[in-house]
């Protein structure tokens, strides 16, 4: 990415033959009225608008349940986001809005890809499926997390749990009825017989944020440290390790976040 600004804020003139060719900075932002002894900041070569339709390419990805490329398109936004520059303050909180959509994307889908991953453990796949509904997704992707963390509940005796999947899911409106009765049953077969099977780590009455890098619930009330670029939350024992949400900041470090116009340090 860094040759790439550096070969797009470049161009090249010919000169005579037996000269060399003359290198020129392309400024961004340049016209002519600009003075000329007053150099302008480099051309970019990635711009906000790009970030936007890469995004909903991992919407896309993702509905189609193509989660490690998806994984991949979001990462891309979060590395390319440092080395996007803004004009206004509107643009920077735009940018931070992005952040936190795609780092919920990214720890969701990582979660999920590592339950797929644990077929001979019901307990711990229980616990990545019902951590997922807890991501800000979209509602139609939530709604196929809900759908999933019922099932599995439901298949392994967990019926109180599942039935708590099958109210939110019911909560979302669901479009497509299948996924409407499947919950309506879930509901019904919870009236009687409201049985836990097996004791998981998840206490959804209990407001919680997810560790990014060990997958267990951080509870209202227990400390927790983020990375200061994505905002993913840790466990304290993760400090000083690298974000494995973002894959570019140090957990805990004392950093001023994302500076991405220069409406931030005037």
């Amino acid at each position: 990415m860094f040759l790439d600004l550096f070969s797009g804020s470049h161009t090249y003139l010919r000169a005579l033959p037996s000269s060399h060719v003359v290198p020129l900075a392309i400024e961004r932002g340049w016209s002519e009225s600009s003075s000329p002894d007053v150099p302008g900041p480099p051309a970019l070569v990635f711009e906000f608008s790009q970030l936007e339709e890469r995004l909903q390419s991992g919407y896309k990805a993702t509905t189609a349940g193509k989660f490690k490329e998806a994984v991949r398109i979001f990462l891309s936004i979060l590395h390319t986001i440092p080395l996007v520059v803004v004009e206004s303050s509107t643009e920077v909180d735009e940018v931070k809005e992005m952040i936190t959509i795609v780092k919920e994307y990214v720890l969701g889908l990582q979660m999920e890809l590592t339950r797929k991953e644990m077929q001979n453990d019901p307990v711990r796949q229980q616990e990545l499926a019902a951590y997922f509904t807890h991501c800000d997704l979209q509602t139609s992707h939530l709604r196929l997390a809900l759908v999933n963390a019922m099932k599995l509940c439901y298949k392994s005796n967990n019926i109180a749990t599942a039935s708590n999947f099958a109210r939110r899911l019911i909560e979302t409106h669901p479009t497509i009825e299948s996924q409407a009765k499947m919950a309506r049953q879930v509901l019904q077969a919870a009236e009687a017989n409201m049985t836990y099977e097996t004791k998981l780590n998840y206490d959804f009455r209990n407001p919680f944020v997810i560790c990014a890098a060990t997958y267990v619930p951080i509870y209202r009330g227990q400390k927790d440290i983020s990375c200061p670029y994505c905002t993913a939350r840790f466990v304290p024992s993760q400090e000083e390790n690298i974000c494995t949400v973002c894959d570019l900041a140090v957990i805990g470090a004392d950093a001023s976040g994302l500076l991405c116009s220069p409406s931030q340090v005037q």
